[in-house]
């Protein structure tokens, strides 16, 4: 076993169902071992004379397929833990470098042979519809020379990582990470909050070029796969890739004009209260995270121990069958939640694919969006383990677009519960902080989604016009904060947005689950018990249905259109009314 698992935070975890078809002892990360079971596959393809043959020979294929994804999913989850440990990178590289390049094309493979088998057409259409058509678009999409550019992209995006959790500056005595800085944006004190940022700020500008350059390194790699898969650009491709069989570019701009049309005005309404209540002539970038009556951050806990058991008791309160799973997660272990020098930034939950048991990966560091984070990503866990029954692999992930409707109702849902880490009054500065939030979120992701809709429709740009068009768009979704003395900083604010780097196109999923969550806890508004019913039954199905169809057993649906965001706001607006600081 390589060296670097070792650095895991949990120890040996079974399979969920015992291995019929890949060896126990199989080393996932040694192609020697991997190659052969491919092979069979082949072979084996062709003795499957009929449906049911066909579906056992699909659940083979299913096990190989969790057994290599369970193994770059630990390699992933111990290069993130330390990517200041050359183990761990190295172990991470090899299987990006040397297994995963072989990997795509006996997958391609497989799944060409699988369409062309007669039999395909024997297996029940509802059951196999959503797979079928995914497998469909993989075929379509492979390209064998773009295996080798993935692979770089790949290795380039774990430079990304490996140069943003490596970033720390001296402040207040000593070297402290910039996730750690963020507290400070919370303090009181404004002069204090301004130094705080403006050093953050200079750190991030020393490794402008080179974040500049990673990006146009892997623009370049992205315009050459959409090419040679026969995209005239990354745009079309990217969409293809992802699967959005359900929604289309001009969605998403429509869901940037609603966005523009039904949400702008509420950010702007509560910037200009916030100003009001801090009494300041115009809010900074260091104004947005402090409480705007002067009182002390909120401080739900200390240490990622506590926030684990506050988080448990959250989900007592809520439902006993999530919380069984919570407190399950942590006796094994799966939970790494507090901050250190040498982890990677922001946080995730990584599905080990054959325990089918979810890990949560965050950096705590004692504030209330920790809480919120938490709540979020255990949303995803919840996920995993409700849909941990379905038979094949690939349904037992549902599209992004339904994962964050799991992680952000999530979110809403256990703020019912905030009395587990506050008194009254706390509880309700805390809601209101997190709905404040998202509504400022919103914004954010349009944004986000607005500048790729950019950058893959201008190939060729330079990197002024590329902080121009980014700057445009903070104009448009920013509302009225002050950035004077500080354009360069906004120009270069997408650098850190991870999906940018990591996962192209990958965010205006968030901004449509945000809008689904809502609508699942206006649900629960009205009916607790019904609204939580229904949430559980759809996680259960994992990724087996269409996206629309898992929004409505959820009891949502996917809004573009500015009627679909105006009864939203309203609900928000209402309870913020409700949750009105009293000092404000």
């Amino acid at each position: 076993m390589l060296t670097a698992m070792s650095l895991l935070p949990f120890g040996e975890l079974t399979p969920y169902e015992a291995r019929r078809f890949v060896p126990a002892r199989a080393r996932m990360g040694d192609w020697a071992e991997v190659e052969p079971l491919f092979d069979q596959l082949e072979q084996r393809l062709d003795a499957a004379r009929d449906g049911a043959a066909l579906a056992t020979w699909l659940e083979d294929w299913s096990e190989l397929s969790a057994a290599l994804d369970e193994e770059m999913a630990r390699r992933y989850i111990a290069m993130t833990c330390h990517t200041d440990d050359p183990e761990a990178e190295k172990g991470y590289l090899e299987f990006v470098e040397q297994v995963e390049p072989r990997t795509k094309p006996r997958q391609f493979r497989l799944e060409r042979l699988y369409l062309r088998h007669p039999a395909v057409g024997d297996l029940p259409e509802e059951t196999y519809e959503v797979f079928n058509r995914g497998v469909r678009v993989s075929v379509g999409l492979f390209r064998e020379e773009n295996v080798p550019l993935e692979t770089e992209e790949a290795r380039l995006g774990q430079q990304y990582q490996k140069v943003t959790g490596g970033m720390t500056v001296e402040f207040d005595g000593k070297e402290q990470t910039l996730v750690q800085m963020g507290r400070y944006q919370e303090d009181p004190d404004r002069a204090l909050r301004q130094q705080a940022w403006e050093t953050v700020v200079a750190r991030r500008l020393k490794e402008r070029e080179v974040f500049d350059g990673l990006f146009d390194q892997l623009a370049d790699l992205r315009g050459r796969i959409a090419k040679n898969a026969g995209f005239d650009s990354y745009l079309g491709y990217a969409f293809r890739r992802l699967q959005r069989f359900d929604y289309t570019p001009e969605d998403c701009l429509g869901f940037h004009a609603a966005v523009e049309a039904e949400v702008m005005p509420l950010v702007r309404e509560l910037q200009e209260t916030r100003r009001r209540q801090m009494g300041v002539e115009t809010l900074r970038p260091w104004d947005l995270g402090v409480d705007p009556l002067g009182r002390p951050a909120l401080k739900p806990f200390q240490g990622g121990a506590e926030l684990t058991d506050r988080t448990a008791r959250v989900f007592e309160q809520l439902d006993p069958e999530l919380a069984a799973g919570f407190r399950r997660m942590d006796d094994l272990r799966l939970l790494d939640l507090d901050n250190r020098k040498g982890k990677a930034p922001g946080g995730y939950q990584y599905s080990l694919a054959e325990a089918r048991l979810p890990f949560i990966f965050m950096n705590a560091v004692g504030l209330q969006r920790d809480v919120e984070t938490l709540f979020h990503e255990a949303g995803h866990a919840f996920h995993a383990l409700a849909a941990q029954d379905q038979p094949l692999h690939a349904y037992r992930h549902a599209p992004i677009e339904f994962c964050e409707v799991a992680s952000m109702s999530m979110e809403l849902l256990g703020n019912d519960f905030l009395g587990a880490f506050y008194g009254d009054e706390e509880a309700r500065r805390a809601k209101r902080k997190h709905l404040e939030g998202v509504i400022d979120v919103l914004p954010w992701i349009a944004t986000v989604d607005a500048f790729q809709h950019w950058l893959y429709t201008h190939p060729g740009h330079g990197t002024e016009e590329r902080r121009d068009a980014w700057s445009e768009l903070m104009k448009r979704f920013g509302g009225t904060v002050d950035w004077s003395g500080h354009e360069a900083a906004r120009a270069s604010l997408w650098h850190r947005q991870l999906h940018i780097f990591l996962h192209p196109f990958y965010y205006i999923e968030y901004g449509l689950a945000q809008l689904g969550a809502l609508q699942v806890w206006a649900n629960y508004r009205r009916d607790r018990s019904g609204a939580l019913g229904d949430y559980k039954a759809a996680l259960a199905l994992g990724g087996s249905r269409p996206l629309p169809d898992l929004f409505a057993a959820a009891g949502a649906r996917l809004c573009f259109e500015p009627a679909d965001l105006r009864p939203l706001m309203l609900l928000v607006r209402g309870e913020l009314s409700r949750l009105q600081d009293r000092g404000g």
